[in-house]
């Protein structure tokens, strides 16, 4: 009988021999290659943590000790080790999520996956332990990629305040985020990782000099009183110590006896301790190991023995964006890009070779790279910042009194943009089109396809007194979507074939195909519509108003929160403009969205070509006073495009 079948909590752990655990950490990374490989998710990761988490458990009592986990995608492992070994439905609808999650167990306490989160955390729970009188301890573990983001330095500043508050922190090295990490912290623990002999050195020093007849143990005092001089010197630690914080490492992030020790030795201390683990990501997956760009960090559906995808889905938003990038980078020798530790995953990569001095990686530091991109524009270059749109979040305060307030030409491209479904509540880029509405002077596109992706960049690019954004979905993209004719900016995708159109329908981005589809739903109803892609979403085209104006209806249709997005700020523009026409817009509802594909997740909220041709008759229908009691069902609320 396996014995990963037998562990249903982490106190099964403590009955197993050193033998018995060896054998446990090759099950689970059998285990994990096999059932990821069905479902897609983050494997290298996972791989590179096994020990680790063993160890954690062994040496801790959670959920009485509180277990953290930044980011939160490397906690598979965890999960296995606290009862939920049903893995068939990873980061699918009903199954478990890809990170940490409070609805699937009390062991879980963060599950929000934005990096460099958790020594904040951390650092409020050990403050309400020490109110509350507990003798609980909380464990923080972080990657070393993590550790480049400001959010964990500001934590560290107030962790290190309290000399006598528990709080461990587990340093996961494994030199990569999603790729390898950068910047000066990352050669710090470059250095850590290189020098071994510091403990070896001091214990060896005591040995010799303890048994030094008269003047050896003074001597050894006066050489301990210089240990720090003496610890950077030999291992430069002493950044850590420095801020107050006791360090321990580096360890062998794969021997469970050495982790066990370290923690345990952490945990007995009484105050702040850094604990530095060395992990190999994808350990034991030799298709991993060879995948320099990310160690298999997320992958979809693979042949197990090869790592070889099962199917190709063809071209992506990303790529698109990726290859644009590099012609223009070839014509224009002042665009330059920056990356938040995701060169790859935003589709960076190839315009890093064409030109590798003229790409920044800055980081799990979104604020920075906004500002760093404000200097860029000031000092005679246009640069293109690719982020997740969930992650621009971080940073709207840059964009706002950084890149806006000085006028910066700054262009981000914003990648995974609306419901992205599987990773769940914290990735889907559901907010950037409305915290940007109160943005001044900045202007966004959201393109409908590769063609609109490639021409909008490269109008964005050509602003260089402003911010623009680009914003794109996530996965393959389909055909192209042609307009039949220009009303203003914006272009027509279908005309309504009557002089007296009833539905003006506002397409948003990669909604287009949908709202081709709810046209021609209506149409079976009679109901005449004329379908348009505003392209550029902000500011709203002046030709809007007196386009909607001879309309019966306007329905706006968007993949972002439908408070303060785009369906609000056209209801607010027609207002300005006095045209008094009813207004319906369509969006995502203002809630956290279970993970589910993307396809479930809008059908959940009703973002259907059906659902909404349906409520689009019932409204036209009451405007028409041809309303009955069977269309009440089927109609929401109607928002007048007036105060």
């Amino acid at each position: 009988m396996p014995l990963l079948t037998r562990i249903r909590g982490p106190r099964d752990l403590d009955r197993l021999s050193p033998e018995q655990l060896e054998q446990l950490a090759e099950e689970i990374r059998t285990f994990l290659v096999e059932a990821v490989s069905k479902t897609g998710g983050h494997l290298g990761p996972n791989l590179g943590v096994v020990e680790l988490t063993i160890a954690l458990h062994r040496v801790f009592e959670s959920p009485k000790d509180k277990v953290l986990w930044d980011t939160g995608h490397q906690s598979y492992v965890h999960k296995l080790l606290t009862g939920r070994q049903d893995f068939t439905r990873l980061k699918m609808k009903d199954g478990l999520s890809g990170y940490p999650s409070q609805a699937e167990s009390e062991h879980d306490v963060i599950e929000n996956s934005h990096a460099s989160t958790v020594l904040g955390w951390a650092d409020g729970l050990a403050k309400a332990n020490e109110v509350l009188d507990r003798d609980d301890h909380v464990v923080a573990v972080i990657g070393d990629g993590a550790l480049t983001g400001g959010m964990a330095w500001e934590a560290l500043n107030n962790i290190a305040d309290a000399k006598d508050r528990p709080l461990v922190i587990v340093v996961n090295d494994n030199e990569r985020s999603y790729a390898p990490t950068i910047g000066g912290l990352a050669n710090h623990l470059a250095t850590l990782r290189t020098t071994d002999g510091y403990e070896r050195f001091l214990a060896r020093g005591k040995d010799i000099l303890e048994r030094t007849p008269v003047v050896g143990r003074p001597l050894y005092e006066t050489l301990h009183g210089a240990k720090k001089g003496l610890k950077d010197f030999i291992a430069p630690q002493g950044m850590f110590e420095d801020l107050g914080l006791k360090y321990v490492g580096p360890i062998d992030g794969h021997d469970i006896e050495a982790l066990e020790s370290a923690l345990a030795r952490a945990k007995r201390f009484g105050g702040p301790v850094i604990v530095h683990c060395l992990t190999e990501k994808g350990r034991g997956y030799q298709p991993a190991l060879q995948d320099e760009a990310d160690r298999f960090h997320a992958v979809g559906k693979i042949h197990p023995d090869t790592g070889l995808p099962i199917a190709s889905s063809g071209a992506d938003w990303t790529s698109v964006f990726g290859e644009e990038m590099v012609k223009l980078g070839r014509e224009r020798e002042d665009i330059v890009a920056i990356t938040a530790a995701m060169l790859q995953p935003v589709g960076l990569e190839k315009f890093a070779k064409s030109f590798p001095d003229r790409v920044y990686d800055v980081g799990i530091a979104e604020q920075h790279g906004a500002v760093s991109a404000a200097g860029l524009a000031t000092g005679g270059l246009h640069p293109v910042f690719a982020v997740y749109a969930t992650f621009l979040n971080r940073a709207f305060d840059q964009v706002l009194m950084d890149v806006a307030l000085h006028r910066c030409g700054v262009t981000f491209v914003l990648d995974r943009a609306g419901i992205t479904g599987t990773d769940g509540a914290s990735h889907n880029g559901m907010w950037d089109m409305s915290i940007l509405q109160v943005v001044p002077g900045l202007r966004l596109a959201a393109p409908r396809d590769a063609d609109q992706v490639r021409a909008q960049l490269r109008e964005a690019v050509e602003v260089d007194d402003a911010p623009t954004v680009v914003r794109f979905s996530k996965g393959a993209v389909g055909p192209a979507v042609p307009a039949v004719g220009r009303v203003g900016g914006m272009d027509v995708l279908r005309e309504p074939g009557t002089d007296t159109p009833d539905v003006l329908l506002v397409s948003v981005g990669a909604l287009a195909p949908m709202c081709l589809e709810i046209a021609d739903l209506l149409d079976k109803q009679g109901i005449s519509t004329t379908v348009v892609d505003p392209r550029w979403v902000k500011p709203v085209d002046e030709a809007m108003a007196p386009l909607a104006e001879r309309h019966r209806v306007v329905v706006t249709v968007e993949d972002n929160s439908r408070v303060g997005g785009v369906g609000s700020t056209i209801a607010q523009a027609l207002r300005d403009a006095g045209v008094d026409v009813p207004l319906r817009d369509f969006g995502i509802p203002p809630r956290f969205l279970d993970h589910a594909s993307r396809k479930e997740v809008m059908a959940e909220i009703g973002l259907t070509a059906p659902d909404i041709a349906r409520q689009v008759t019932g409204l036209v229908s009451r405007i028409d006073g041809r309303f009955s009691d069977a269309d009440a069902g089927a109609v929401d609320s109607v928002e007048p495009a007036r105060d």
